[in-house]
């Protein structure tokens, strides 16, 4: 049996995919669009479902929910993103939100933030009682694990305040529901100390 039978045009890309998300700017970001269908089919063995976001310029792969406990079948690992990352996060998409809800400051479909305006935000974000300063100290590890995680793009500068880009993918993966449930989580935690 030869295995080069076996590969498909779509291959490469549902390799990506299952790597993490594709973009717009991917070898394989054509060839997604192209083979939507075939990919969509050939990943739902898997327990997983296509997502593509192509006005925005983004495709990542998620699982399906296979019992009332939230559970999958496993293929795609969870990462556990610490709490002061989470935080970020959360902002990060809140801002998102607004940037794509006000029709005046819509200008365009790129979300641009600066360090200065994202500290400014935090301090606005964390309740009086949370320790700002210790956070505002440790925001650059903050920062870099969510580039990692392809949520933020560094566009400008090695100064003291570089550019961002908020990727519009954390839409897909911090939906308003958890934002809304984070802050409150946030209220009770800061209240109880």
């Amino acid at each position: 049996m030869n295995l080069k039978e076996h590969i498909k045009p779509y291959s490469k890309s549902v390799v990506k995919l299952l790597k993490g998300t594709v973009n717009r700017n991917d070898n394989v970001w054509d060839d997604v669009l192209f083979y939507r269908k075939e990919i969509a089919e050939y990943i739902s063995l898997l327990g997983l479902e296509l997502i593509v976001r192509e006005d925005d310029g983004y495709a990542f792969v998620k699982q399906f929910i296979i019992d009332e406990d939230n559970n999958t079948l496993g293929l795609v690992s969870r990462r556990a993103i610490g709490f002061e990352v989470s935080v970020v996060l959360v902002i990060l998409r809140q801002i998102l939100e607004e940037f794509e809800n006000n029709p005046i400051e819509f200008q365009g479909t790129i979300k641009y933030i600066l360090l200065e305006d994202l500290k400014d935000e935090i301090e606005r974000f964390l309740p009086q009682k949370y320790n700002t300063v210790q956070f505002l100290k440790d925001l650059d590890t903050y920062i870099n694990k969510i580039i990692d995680y392809g949520y933020l793009k560094k566009v400008s500068g090695e100064d003291e305040n570089p550019k961002y880009i908020i990727h519009k993918i954390i839409k897909d993966k911090v939906s308003l529901d958890t934002l809304n449930d984070f802050k409150n989580q946030l209220e009770a935690y800061v209240k109880s100390i």
